[in-house]
């Protein structure tokens, strides 16, 4: 179950549905979705998105699923999400991660942080290795995995190199 969490200028609570409105703002934009795919999301849709993944885990317990929104502390105001999908290999907990911040707040190391965050706590409670994987040209997101551990593994999984850490 993800619990909260709280960096030097963030504060990451655990998805809840009612989070979709706020979150359906942030991510309408389709040039946030040039690295990450699909398209913008309507409220109607992330509600329905939202309620599966704070099951927290598939239906048939192999996936652990770990979902946060990232917030600034200052003001509140909702910058993007983190994600991270735990399973197991030969009975090693290891973690598929994302992050997405909004196009209006990149730049300012929100990504980073964000995802700094999720991963020490991953670490913490005994999950690795942990593994992005992300588009070659998205730029800001190499520079994330690179400041949070990962390494390029030079293998591409549907068009993204996977990083590993």
């Amino acid at each position: 179950m993800a619990t909260p969490l709280a960096g030097e200028r963030l504060l990451l609570e655990p998805l809840r549905v009612e989070h979709a409105e706020e979150m359906a703002g942030l991510l309408n934009d389709p040039q946030l979705h040039s690295f990450i795919g699909g398209r913008p999301a309507t409220v109607a849709e992330l509600r329905s998105r939202y309620a599966k993944q704070i099951v927290g885990r598939s239906a048939d317990g192999s996936q652990r699923w770990l979902n946060w929104v990232a917030r600034r502390q200052e003001d509140a105001q909702l910058v993007g999400f983190v994600q991270a999908t735990v399973s197991y290999r030969e009975r090693q907990p290891w973690a598929e991660t994302a992050w997405v911040i909004g196009t209006a707040y990149q730049g300012r190391g929100y990504a980073r942080e964000a995802a700094r965050l999720m991963v020490d706590w991953l670490r913490g409670s005994g999950v690795g290795p942990i593994v992005a994987h992300i588009h070659p040209d998205h730029v800001a997101s190499n520079s994330v995995a690179r400041r949070i551990g990962l390494t390029p593994t030079g293998e591409l999984v549907d068009g993204e190199v996977r990083w590993l850490g």
